[in-house]
C-alpha cells in the first residue's frame, strides 16, 4: 500500500506548476530514485530486487564495492587483503589530505579499490572491486599497489583473478606516481599470465582513462555490463580532436563489443554464473572446496 500511495503521489505532483510544488508532500529520503537512462522515477525497493538495475529500462546503476562483492562471492567467503593500505600526498597537492579524510567519513573506505580472495561457486579466486563512490575510483598509488599485490599473491597461490573495473582514470592529485601504476599492474598481469592463470576484467560504468589503457583491457576474457561507458578520453575531446561527429552509442559496452574491444556483455544477474563457466573452463578447480 505504501509503495502504491507514493507512486500515485509522484504522478500527481510531477509538474512545474508553482501551486502544485507548494502542495508537494515530503517524501522520505532514499525511497525513490530517478533513472538517468529512461528518466522514470522508480521505487528503491524495486531497484534493489533487480540487483540495482532500473525496473523500467534495465539500466545498470553503479554499485559500491562491498555490494558488488556480496553479489559475486559465495556467502562469508571473502578475505580482504591489504585492508590498511592508504595513500599519502606525494606531490603535496593542496587540500588532498582533507579530501581523503572526508571520503573516508562519507564512504567508510580508505581508497577506491578492495582486494582479496573469495570463492565463486566454490572456486578459490582473487577478487578485486573498484568503487566509484571514492573519487570516481580514480587510480592513485594505493589503488595501484593493492591491485598489484593482489595479482602477485594470486600468482604465488595459483589463483585466477577477477577484477571489477570502474574508474575515471588516473588520479591527478598524484600525477606521475598515478600513471606509473599502469605499467606496474600490467607487468604483474604478464607474470600471472606466464604461469598459465586466468585473468578476467569486468568493466562497469564508467571505465575510462589510464585504467582502460592498461589492466582493464589485458584480460583473457573481457566482460562488460550493459550500457557501461568504456573508453579512454571523453567523447567531446575526441570529437574536437578528429573534427567529426561520433556515431550513436559511441563508447558504450555494446558498441565496444560490436567492434571487437570486449568479448562479452553480460547482465548483472548472470555475471556470477558466467564467471563460474569461465573459471571452470580454464582447466582446473583452483582449490575448490
Amino acid at each position: 500500500m505504501l509503495k502504491e500511495r507514493f507512486k500515485k503521489t509522484i504522478g500527481r505532483f510531477s509538474g512545474d506548476d508553482p501551486q502544485e510544488c507548494e502542495e508537494r508532500p515530503e517524501v522520505p529520503e532514499g525511497l525513490f530514485r530517478k533513472c538517468s537512462s529512461c528518466g522514470k522515477i522508480v521505487y528503491e525497493e524495486d531497484v534493489r530486487e533487480k540487483l540495482f538495475c532500473c525496473p523500467e529500462c534495465g539500466r545498470h546503476f553503479r554499485l559500491d564495492a562491498w555490494t558488488r562483492i556480496k553479489m559475486v562471492a559465495d556467502a562469508d567467503s571473502y578475505e580482504e587483503w591489504d585492508a590498511d593500505m592508504t595513500t599519502d600526498n606525494p606531490l603535496d597537492f593542496p587540500g588532498y589530505e582533507k579530501q581523503l579524510e572526508s571520503l573516508l567519513e562519507e564512504t567508510g573506505k580508505i581508497d577506491a579499490v578492495i582486494t582479496g580472495k573469495a570463492r565463486i561457486y566454490g572456486i578459490q579466486t582473487a577478487l578485486g572491486v573498484m568503487s566509484s563512490d571514492f573519487m570516481m575510483a580514480s587510480m592513485g598509488t594505493a589503488v595501484g599497489e593493492r591491485i598489484t599485490r593482489m595479482i602477485e599473491r594470486a600468482t604465488e597461490e595459483n589463483l585466477p583473478v577477477v577484477l571489477f573495473c570502474c574508474s575515471g582514470g588516473a588520479r591527478m592529485e598524484e600525477g606521475i606516481f598515478s600513471l606509473m601504476q599502469m605499467a606496474k599492474i600490467s607487468q604483474a598481469i604478464k607474470r600471472h599470465d606466464e604461469k598459465g592463470l586466468m585473468y578476467i576484467p569486468v568493466l562497469t560504468d564508467p571505465t575510462t582513462g589510464g585504467v582502460t589503457a592498461s589492466f582493464a583491457m589485458l584480460g583473457d576474457v573481457i566482460i562488460a555490463e550493459p550500457g557501461a561507458l568504456i573508453g579512454f578520453a571523453g567523447q567531446r575531446v575526441i570529437a574536437q580532436t578528429i573534427g567529426q561527429k561520433l556515431p550513436k552509442g559511441f563508447q558504450s559496452a555494446e558498441f565496444q563489443r560490436s567492434h571487437g574491444f570486449i568479448d562479452l556483455v553480460v547482465k548483472r544477474k548472470s555475471i556470477k554464473t558466467v564467471l563460474r563457466v569461465l573459471l571452470e573452463s580454464a582447466g582446473g578447480t583452483y582449490g575448490r572446496k
